[in-house]
């Protein structure tokens, strides 16, 4: 199975030489095709700003992070844009849906942009609004709709470019506990069914026990990684539960 991401020996600084702040401590890690993969760690641990630096939000101060084959950070301006539009999907906390656009609209947008034809937008966003159950919504405005259907908006908007990779920031941190479920299931679905690749971002164990492995960030390394492997979801809670315990503090503030 061939890797989606490599993520080799990257470093990130923040300030001056006076006051200089280390971020990210040479990490390594790879995901593969169809893996759903979760980072997780104390405030502060710099799993954000690695999220950042995948998502071509931030820039690496040292190292490499080469996705479907290409690196990334080598990329500028158009070619960066152009990358970011076609290889990867976000899916916010916030939702990030514009206010002014309906379901439809946000979902077709990426679509738009890339002057797809009108009649393959459509049926592209029928088809991933159905496997997604959100149909009836599609010509609500998000003010219209619950934070779970705005979160499933997002995620239809995440995949309909067909990326290589989503990115997941703290999906869930906005939603009630039965919106929060329903949206792991469709990340469950996006990942089983549709093989997408999904790595994700969270501070909730249960969020995290849908993954098939758990990366743990502290102080900018890789503190420890677990495999879901066999394990029922409910035994790979309790292993995260453990890990967590290890990293020390608030088990509420490990984010």
């Amino acid at each position: 199975m061939s890797n989606v991401l490599e993520v080799k020996n990257i470093e990130k600084y923040y300030g001056n030489k006076s006051n200089l702040t280390k971020a990210i401590d040479n990490i390594s890690f790879q995901i593969k095709n169809g893996e759903f993969v979760g980072i997780m760690g104390a405030s502060g641990s710099g799993k954000t700003t690695l999220l950042n630096c995948i998502s071509t939000i931030d820039r690496v101060t040292a190292g490499q992070i080469i996705i479907n084959g290409q690196d990334i950070t080598k990329l500028r301006g158009n070619d960066l844009n152009k990358f970011r539009r076609e290889e990867l999907g976000f899916i916010f906390q916030d939702f990030n849906l514009l206010d002014t656009l309906t379901g439809y609209e946000n979902i077709a947008l990426a679509l738009t942009i890339q002057k797809v034809k009108p009649k393959e937008i459509d049926k592209r966003v029928k088809e991933v609004a159905e496997k997604l159950e959100i149909t009836e919504i599609l010509n609500k405005y998000p003010y219209q709709v619950s934070g779970g259907q705005k979160q499933r908006i997002a995620s239809a908007r995440a995949i309909i470019t067909n990326p290589k990779l989503i990115l997941a920031d703290e999906p869930t941190g906005a939603l009630d506990s039965k919106s929060a479920r329903q949206l792991l299931e469709t990340f469950e679905y996006l990942n089983q069914k549709l093989n997408s690749t999904i790595l994700m971002v969270t501070h909730d164990a249960f969020t995290a026990s849908y993954a098939d492995r758990i990366i743990f960030i502290k102080d900018g390394k890789i503190f420890n990684e677990l495999i879901k492997g066999n394990d029922s979801r409910k035994q790979f809670f309790e292993k995260i539960i453990e890990v967590q315990t290890l990293l020390g503090g608030d088990l509420n503030d490990v984010i």
